[in-house]
C-alpha cells in the first residue's frame, strides 16, 4: 500500500497557519479602560394622551437642551405627524415613511438628509404613518424603526434622543420602546382631567408587565401640562410612585404662543425656567418602577360627581333586551344517557 506524502508546498502552508494561530494566542488581551466612562445616549419616550401636549413639551424642552449645550435629537411617532411642526415654527416635515414609499418607487435609496433637519442645535424627524384607513399605524411605527436602523440609528452620537409618543393606543407597535427595551425611561404627560390620566395609567401598567417579562424600562416621571392646581395629576403620580418633574401653567400667553408655533422655551424668556428645570429633571431622574391602579382607584382621585359616584349597576333581563315577555322553549338539545 503506497502511503500520501504531503507535499513541500502544503507542509509550508501548514506550518504558516500553525504560526498564525501560536501568534494570535500569544498576544494580551487589551487592558481594562480606566479613564472616563464614554457618553451613553439617553433614548426616553414620551407617552400621553392625544392632544394633551407631548408635542408641545419636546419641542421646548428639546429646544432648551440644545441651548445648555446637549446634542438632542426628536423623533415624533406620532401619526399626525405634528411633534416638529412647533419646533419649525409651523412648517411640515417629510416623514420617514413617506419619504421611503417615494425613493422606493423612484429606485432611489432614504439618505439622512432627505428625513433629518435642524434648528438651533435641535435635529428632529417624523416617522409618519398611513392615511387613514389604510393600514396600522403600529406597523408604521415598526417599519419606521427599521428604516432608521438601516440609516444607522445604533451609530449616531446624541446626548438625548427623545421620542414622541401616542400614548391613548395600545397595539403593540405604540409600545415598542418598552416592549424592546429601544429605551431607558418613560415620561408621562398629562393634566388634571381623568382621560389624560386614564392613558397615563395605562402606560405604567405597560412598563410595569413588560418589567414582570424581565424588561428594563422604567418610569422617570410625570410632566403635568395646563396645570389648573386643582391636583388630581399630581395626586395620581404620588399613587403609582413617581415624582412629578415639571408643572407646565394653564397660562394664556403660553396657549397664544403655541397656537402660533412660538417656542416659549426659551433661555430669558418668561418661561425659560420651567423648561430649564425640566430639562434637568428629564436627565437626572432615574426610572422607576411604577405601581398602576385599578380603574376604580382612578376614579377615586376625581369628585364624586364628576365621573358618576353612586351609580347602581341595574343588570339587564332578557325580556329588557327583546322588549317583550320571553317564551320559554323546550329545548332541542339530545341528552344521551351516561353522557
Amino acid at each position: 500500500m503506497n502511503a500520501h506524502t504531503a507535499s513541500p508546498a502544503a507542509n509550508t502552508a501548514q506550518q504558516s497557519m500553525a504560526d498564525a494561530l501560536r501568534d494570535e494566542a500569544a498576544q494580551e488581551p487589551d487592558a481594562v479602560a480606566t479613564g472616563p466612562v464614554k457618553k451613553e445616549t439617553q433614548i426616553i419616550a414620551i407617552y400621553g394622551k392625544g392632544g394633551i401636549g407631548k408635542s408641545f413639551t419636546l419641542a421646548n424642552l428639546s429646544y432648551m437642551m440644545a441651548q445648555q449645550g446637549k446634542r438632542v435629537l426628536l423623533i415624533g411617532c406620532d401619526p399626525k405627524s405634528d411633534t416638529t411642526s412647533l419646533l419649525f415654527g409651523g412648517r411640515s416635515v417629510p416623514t420617514i415613511i413617506e419619504t421611503s414609499s417615494k425613493k422606493k418607487a423612484a429606485g432611489e435609496a432614504v439618505k439622512i438628509g432627505d428625513v433629518c433637519f435642524k434648528r438651533d442645535g435641535v435635529f428632529a424627524m417624523e416617522l409618519g404613518g398611513p392615511e387613514v384607513g389604510r393600514g396600522c399605524g403600529g406597523r408604521g411605527i415598526i417599519h419606521g424603526f427599521e428604516l432608521l436602523e438601516k440609516l444607522g440609528f445604533h451609530q449616531w452620537d446624541f446626548d438625548y434622543v427623545l421620542l414622541d409618543f401616542l400614548g391613548d393606543v395600545v397595539c403593540g407597535g405604540f409600545g415598542l420602546p418598552i416592549a424592546r427595551d429601544m429605551c431607558q425611561k418613560v415620561i408621562v404627560v398629562g393634566s388634571n382631567d381623568l382621560q389624560s390620566l386614564y392613558v397615563a395609567n395605562n402606560v405604567c401598567s405597560a412598563v410595569e408587565y413588560f418589567k414582570k417579562l424581565g424588561g428594563n424600562v422604567g418610569v422617570a416621571g410625570m410632566v403635568i401640562n395646563k396645570d389648573d392646581g386643582t391636583g388630581e395629576a399630581a395626586a395620581f403620580a404620588k399613587e403609582v410612585g413617581i415624582p412629578v418633574l415639571a408643572a407646565i401653567p394653564a397660562d394664556d400667553d403660553i396657549r397664544r404662543k403655541s397656537a402660533n408655533y412660538e417656542i416659549v422655551g426659551v433661555p430669558g424668556g418668561q418661561w425659560a425656567s420651567v423648561f430649564e428645570e425640566l430639562a434637568l429633571q428629564v436627565a437626572g431622574a432615574p426610572p422607576v418602577r411604577p405601581y398602576p391602579l385599578t380603574h376604580e382607584n382612578l376614579l377615586n382621585l376625581f369628585k364624586g360627581d364628576a365621573v358618576g359616584r353612586g351609580v347602581v349597576l341595574d343588570p339587564a333581563t332578557m325580556e329588557d333586551m327583546c322588549g317583550a315577555e320571553v317564551l320559554n322553549k323546550p329545548s332541542l338539545e339530545v341528552v344521551y344517557e351516561g353522557a
